[in-house]
């Protein structure tokens, strides 16, 4: 089969300007006389110039417009892959022209169309503006995408809004830079194992935007980083322009010396540049399981040099690296990460050059058969940087949801209006996960419950990963019958320990399979990777191929071929694996477009990012047709705008054991959270290690590192909304990284039955996130909107309303800098201290815990103690009280395993504390459920200040009650 050469789809044109549109730089085609029109749903205008020509505007609902801007007259577009909603067939709109706009009103927001130039302007029903498109900035430009179907004509397309300088912006799905505000930030829309893009953002000024696109889409500055060279005068170490100075040493002895122009051994196409003898293999990444190996070894590379620019400013730079890397800029030593040589991913840094003066600059780089590439932004114009853009390489029009609300609450519960509410995940998904890569045998998965049951350490799941087949049947979904004799009896033992499983399925099929062969046959296969001669890293190598999910008839087989492999055995959910897809690791985006596809809705490049949405709704929706009354669960590596419909928890990827990964992770959970996808986890302890740490017998320096490591970040993951361990060696069970009474182990110990005392909290955040499309892992921002000083804090969270927890991320830390939000006080959950909003303290941080604050006038209710989920659950609850301020909580409880509860099968206990009074009441029960008990005892206590129980389960209750339903009162 011909190879197709892939161009890079965006127009030339569109990448080179900056965010500032001149009629000179983007000429507005003149149209016939401007005119509107009043529609079912809303307007459409048609603008007397622009690039659009014409606009529709939507109604949605009271705060939700959608505006669609096409090229040519017709509005027929395919179904949004990410929008279920329709327009709002109920909320009443009113059209009115003033001058050259016309009007859109609804009772609670107005958006404004200028018929000249069809620029949108957004406004509350005050009348004051939220949001204005900047003037001139909608561009709609004509690419075309090559596929293996020949040529096809698309739009690449941008829209830029106006933003004040102290506006912050949040969500845009999960990313790896420990940002939490994205105001002035450029971030890539596209799918990658670690980084997931979710096309929503959300305001300091509570609205948000829906950006309807699946091609891969910046954020931020719409202009790709380019290679040090294009941008930037460089010289090597003698002063001579062209490139830098690079030294490549073998076993620290110099080899070859020479000047390159750019450091880029980005992909796998870039390893041709390697001088002779370095040669990296070519087009056979090392992966899971050959961790450690290199064809490299005692090879390091050195690149040193200036950079000079003619542009003063902030310069910014995205080292893109796998393996040991290292950025000197001026001296000082700005970058220094490792990561898994099949894994490269970005690392952002910002550096303030001079104009016209060389700055030294030096990397350092140890390849172990890794990728690198060093890339460079110039400084927008100043008028541009912070604006909102959005800029995606392929689509048919500029499509986006403009959504506002009083609060961010608000706004995210209208996205969810628009991509499907938050469905409920099973009560045992917020239980603990005990995973590993990988259970070899059923023997170990069984008797790792086993353990930790005897242990009495409190566990709900366990995980199959991959490779339960036989080597060569990847895609078969049969069991290794030498390793797995009985699969069934594997469940059903797992079951008997009151414990659930799931298991691995991926999107991959090798061709010899008869899964393979079965969806080939409906053209539900993408080709091209098997007809290049890819091979992946098992054994010697096999060729594979991935599903194609946008075909109806494909999204069908592919879950009949699961429903009768497993059919029987009783596996609780799917692990769906690489699903970005990462069909072979390091290839280069236009090729990565081609092997994805071509699809039954388009070329890859058109779909890109749509790929774990489409797949995890086939599964989820053909699941639940089958066991209609059995809530999904399904675990995934990617996601897309919407997956919070699928009853789906999305993980953050392959990341890697290092204190700046553990840092990483509280930003990107918080800002998934941000982008309405509540349901986040991520690996305890990274999932690779550096070779230091998987040597069976470490050095005890390293030994400690981990130990420290893994354990700070399990009790992260205590505080996560899903609760998961997960990696490669060192072996991740509790018994494993510590001995039945050390101090670490009791350390461990206490995490998990924290978390599980909590439970009642926690189930009823997931819940809310359900009734009252909440968020469990809340920004600062979301709760305390008027301190200013929260908006930038990438490294605290509330864990939902009562709980704000700070992770400790740095090495032998026992106390770290809190910041307390104005607007109350704040107790410390384990001490009991009490601390004044508004400011900023050092607190203590013991190995064996981690700071979790408590807002004054919080409800907290905590349960028995329990070794699983469905333990206990009519067992006494204990509710603490925290002086100060009045507060409010509403106790959610369901059955915990149906979806009863969207026909309204649930209960709510209203709690309200009375700050004055000193009351609390519990009021009515509210609805009711199969199972539900119909009488509680009611522990409660109360927190003042210091108090050395404060944080103990089980101190004595200062009141107790029954409750059965009826109002009652508890006096203090």
């Amino acid at each position: 089969m011909t190879l197709f050469l892939a161009r890079r789809l965006f127009a030339a044109a569109l990448l080179a300007t900056p965010l500032t549109v001149s009629a000179a730089m983007a000429p507005a085609p003149a149209f016939a006389q401007a005119a509107f029109e009043r529609t079912a749903s809303g307007i459409v205008v048609t603008p007397a110039a622009g690039p659009a020509r014409r606009l529709r505007l939507e109604v949605y609902g009271p705060r939700i417009i959608r505006v669609t801007a096409v090229e040519d007259a017709s509005f027929d577009l395919p179904p949004s892959l990410m929008v279920t909603a329709s327009p709002s067939a109920d909320t009443p709109f009113e059209v009115e022209t003033k001058g050259d706009k016309v009007v859109l009103k609804t009772a609670q927001a107005a958006v404004e169309v200028s018929q000249a130039t069809g620029a949108v302007r957004f406004l509350d029903a005050k009348g004051r503006e939220v949001l204005a498109e900047r003037a001139g900035s909608r561009e709609i430009r004509p690419v075309t995408v090559e596929d293996q179907k020949g040529d096809h004509r698309f739009l690449a397309t941008r829209q830029v809004w106006e933003s004040p300088a102290d506006e912050a912006f949040y969500g845009l799905g999960q990313h790896q830079q420990g940002v939490m505000n994205y105001k002035g930030k450029d971030v890539e829309l596209a799918q990658h194992n670690i980084d997931v893009g979710i096309p929503f953002v959300v305001s300091s000024r509570n609205y948000g935007v829906l950006w309807d696109n699946n091609s891969i889409t910046r954020f931020g500055d719409p202009r790709p980083y380019g290679m040090l060279d294009e941008r930037l005068m460089v010289r090597d170490l003698t002063g001579r322009f062209g490139g830098l100075s690079a030294s490549y040493f073998q076993d620290d002895k110099l080899k070859v010396q020479r000047q390159e122009s750019q450091i880029n051994y980005e992909f796998i196409r870039d390893q041709q540049r390697w001088p002779e003898g370095f040669k990296a293999q070519p087009g056979q990444p090392v992966q899971v399981g050959d961790m450690g190996k290199s064809g490299q070894e005692g090879v390091r590379v050195v690149w040193e040099g200036t950079i000079e620019t003619a542009t003063a400013g902030e310069h910014k730079f995205r080292l893109y690296s796998s393996s040991y890397a290292k950025v000197w800029v001026g001296g000082k030593l700005v970058i220094d990460r490792w990561r898994q040589n099949w894994n490269p991913w970005n690392h952002d840094f910002q550096v303030e050059l001079p104009a016209g003066k060389p700055v030294p600059i030096k990397v350092e780089w140890i390849p172990a058969d890794g990728y690198i590439a060093l890339r460079h932004q110039d400084p927008l114009p100043a008028a541009d940087q912070g604006a909102l853009s959005f800029a995606s390489e392929v689509g048919r029009s500029i499509d986006y949801y403009y959504v506002a609300g009083d609060n961010l609450d608000e706004v995210i519960a209208g996205y969810r209006g628009l991509t499907g509410k938050s469905v409920m995940l099973p009560r045992w998904a917020y239980g603990f996960w005990q995973s590993r890569q990988r259970y070899n045998t059923q023997a170990e998965v069984v008797d790792t419950v086993k353990e930790y049951r005897r242990l009495g350490l409190p566990i709900d799941n366990i995980v199959q990963d991959w490779f339960y087949w036989p080597e060569n049947a990847w895609g078969s979904h049969q069991f290794d019958k030498a390793r797995f004799p009985d699969p069934a009896k594997m469940v059903k033992d797992v079951h008997d320990l009151d414990a659930n499983i799931i298991i691995s399925v991926w999107p991959k099929f090798y061709p010899t399979t008869e899964h393979y062969k079965q969806l080939a046959a409906i053209g539900g296969m993408y080709t091209r990777n098997v007809e290049a001669g890819a091979r992946d890293w098992v054994g010697p190598g096999y060729a594979n191929g991935f599903y194609d999910p946008y075909l109806p008839a494909a999204r069908d087989l592919y879950w009949k071929q699961i429903a009768d492999s497993f059919k029987g055995m009783g596996f609780d959910g799917w692990w769906l694996d690489s699903v970005e897809p990462d069909m072979h690791s390091n290839l280069d985006i236009p090729e990565r477009t081609l092997r994805m596809g071509p699809t039954a809705a388009g070329p890859g490049a058109l779909v890109f990012n749509s790929y774990p949405l489409v797949n995890a709704e086939g599964v989820y929706q053909r699941f639940r047709a089958q066991q209609p009354d059995t809530r999904t669960y399904i675990l995934t590596r990617s996601a897309w705008g919407g997956l919070q419909r699928t009853g789906s928890t999305l993980w953050s990827g392959d990341v890697v054991a290092r204190w700046d990964d553990l840092r990483e992770q509280i930003s990107a959970g918080v800002n998934t959270n941000m982008s309405g996808l509540t349901n986040w986890t991520h690996d305890i302890g990274g999932f690779a290690v550096e070779a230091r740490y998987s040597a069976k017998t470490m050095k005890p320096e390293d030994q400690a590192e981990w130990d420290e490591l893994n354990l700070r970040w399990f009790q992260f993951g205590a505080f996560s909304p899903v609760f998961r361990s997960h990696g490669e060696f060192p072996l991740r069970e509790v018994y494993n990284q510590a001995r039945p009474g050390t101090p670490l182990y009791e350390a461990y110990a206490r995490s998990l039955r924290t978390r599980y005392r909590l439970m009642p909290y926690i189930y009823t955040l997931a819940g809310d996130s359900w009734s009252r499309d909440g968020t469990i892992m809340r920004g600062l921002i979301m709760d305390f909107p008027a301190d200013r000083k929260v908006r930038d804090i990438a490294d605290q969270y509330m864990f939902g309303p009562a709980l704000m927890v700070a992770p400790v991320h740095s090495y032998k830390a026992r106390s770290r800098r809190v910041y307390f939000p104005a607007g109350g006080d704040w107790y410390a959950f384990d001490t009991g201290q009490r601390f004044k909003g508004g400011a900023e303290a050092k607190v203590e941080a013991p190995i064996n815990r981690i700071p979790v604050f408590v807002r004054a006038g919080a409800i907290l209710p905590t349960g028995p103690a329990i070794q699983h989920t469905g333990e206990k659950l009519d067992g006494p609850l204990t509710l603490l009280v925290y002086l100060g301020a009045d507060g409010t909580f509403d106790l959610y409880e369901d059955q915990g395993l149906s979806y009863g509860y969207e026909r309204g099968e649930f209960s709510r206990i209203p709690i309200r504390w009375d700050q004055k009074k000193g009351v609390l009441t519990l009021g009515a029960r509210q609805g009711a459920y199969p199972g539900m008990a119909a009488q509680r005892t009611i522990n409660v206590r109360w927190i003042s200040g210091p108090d050395a129980r404060a944080g103990d389960f089980d101190a004595p209750a200062q009141k107790t009650v029954q409750y059965s339903g009826q109002a009652l009162e508890v006096r203090r």
